[in-house]
């Protein structure tokens, strides 16, 4: 296969998730895609662009701007490259806001600003192609603070939103009623947020919450916080921290004082029913906790800050001299596996600052001075309770992607470095072997942290540098 075989549309900056409709009237599906400067919707089948409205007080940037942007890190490599990365970083990337997201049935994408939630959604009802409106937007009241920094939805049909200091609300999607409560520790956050501001750290990399929220089929909302993991449950009416409702609160270890990155993921089935995150470690754990409370017998593991706790795993990437590791992303869960991949770059160019070291797995995460590899999965083995490393790979890279696991196919897909050049990859699920390499080449096919999809017809789809790319289904 070659670049011919792929399709690519031109976005703009900052696309880093999408979101499928269901069907419209006529049969047909959209794509919708957040990005810095604009909100985007693309034909499903054909992968057209139908319609783009602009963010406001943003400046779109053009198909020849980003190509020639595109053209010149082709040409680059090393340290030019990684100052060229820099700079776009810093011109695209910076106070990047709305990076979450969620899209009804109605095919409304609703996303969290600074301080409102907006909804998007078609000028004219049932017609893909019309064009996008902003249909209202809820202003976040006086008494619930932070910045909206994660959205979604619960199973009863209400938009559930998380802000960084620490406030959950579940609001109609009409916006015409709301529900809100503080996390256990709320009231520390606006002082710990202030602190870090003033630091000059930037807020998202360290904010009391600073990840979206994972919701279960039975009222569970979960969100982490600076320093503990917390299950706040949804009757349909209120929501509640009380431990007689089902929920609680859990500390997780915090060494680093950033918390964690990840966003939490569930996983399990029947009694065992977990989420899980990387905690706040220099040299990060997996951790999952029991999602439903602590089962009747089971003693607190060794080194664990809480039973709640039912396995701690210390990330080596099969390297026993390593001691640094964090992720920016969630863990990667299929069945009872969870994964999770190094974005550390293995050097740090002279005279680059270092509190920007996150950015050279960005724009020159495929040159092979700052490639990362490595790709650890761990397991739950429900016979004996157990959760352990399963297997790693050295040699696999995914630069800056959230790789995606297709459990039908039993392959990890992700997209990282290979011999210089941008690829895609496949990893056998159970084994960690690689299954599929295809070097795209160009920048152009750089994920730039967005997330790996695959459609209903078996397309994989993600957001690229400055746009979106997909490939053939088979």
């Amino acid at each position: 296969m070659t670049p011919a075989d792929l399709q690519y549309v031109h976005l703009g900056p900052g696309h880093a998730g999408l979101a499928i409709s269901s069907k419209y009237p006529d049969g047909s599906r959209v794509i919708w895609s957040n990005g810095a400067d604009r909100i985007s919707k693309i034909d499903a089948k054909t992968f057209e662009l139908l319609a783009e409205l602009p963010r406001p007080d943003k400046e779109l940037l053009s198909s020849d701007e980003a190509d020639a942007n595109i053209a010149l890190m082709d040409q680059q490599s090393g340290s030019e490259l990684a100052l060229t990365g820099l700079g776009f970083g810093a011109k695209y990337l910076l106070g990047l806001t709305g990076i979450y997201y969620a899209l009804d049935v109605d095919n409304t994408l609703f996303i969290g600003g600074e301080d409102s939630v907006l909804a998007y959604q078609d000028q004219t009802v049932g017609d893909p192609r019309s064009p996008i409106i902003l249909r209202d937007e809820w202003k976040r009241p006086a008494e619930i603070t932070g910045g909206f920094v994660g959205v979604n939805m619960t199973f009863d049909g209400k938009l559930v939103v998380v802000t960084d200091e620490g406030w959950i609300v579940v609001l109609d999607r009409d916006f015409s009623d709301y529900v809100a409560i503080a996390l256990p520790g709320q009231e520390a956050a606006t002082a710990h947020n202030a602190e870090v501001v003033a630091s000059g750290v930037t807020l998202a990399s360290a904010s009391w919450v600073r990840n979206s929220i994972a919701v279960d089929d039975q009222g569970g909302i979960y969100a982490v916080s600076l320093n503990e993991m917390h299950k706040v449950v949804w009757d349909g009416i209120k929501l509640s921290n009380s431990p007689a409702d089902g929920a609680w609160s859990a500390p997780y270890s915090n060494s680093a004082g950033k918390g964690s990155g990840a966003t939490p993921a569930l996983m399990g089935y029947c009694d065992d029913r977990f989420v899980v995150i990387t905690d706040g470690d220099e040299q990060m754990n997996v951790v999952l906790f029991w999602r439903d409370g602590v089962p009747q017998g089971w003693e607190q593991i060794e080194g664990a800050l809480s039973p709640q706790i039912a396995g701690q795993e210390l990330v080596t990437m099969g390297d026993p001299k390593l001691t640094a590791i964090q992720s920016e992303q969630g863990v990667v869960v299929g069945g009872y596996g969870a994964l999770v991949v190094n974005n550390e770059s293995p050097t740090i160019p002279d005279g680059y600052p270092a509190k920007a070291a996150r950015l050279l797995v960005s724009y020159s995460g495929a040159d092979p001075a700052f490639a990362p590899h490595g790709m650890q999965k761990f397991a739950w083995d429900p016979v004996a309770r157990v959760f352990e490393s399963a297997w790693i790979n050295q040699q696999a890279s995914s630069a800056n992607a959230v790789p995606l696991v297709s459990l039908g196919s039993n392959t990890l897909y992700t997209v990282g470095g290979r011999e210089g050049k941008w690829a895609l990859e496949g990893l056998d699920w159970t084994t960690g072997e690689s299954v599929l390499t295809w070097i795209t080449g160009s920048v152009r096919y750089n994920t730039l942290f967005a997330g790996v999809f695959i459609d209903d017809e078996g397309h994989i789809v993600h957001g690229t540098t400055f746009g979106m790319v997909r490939y053939p289904a088979s």
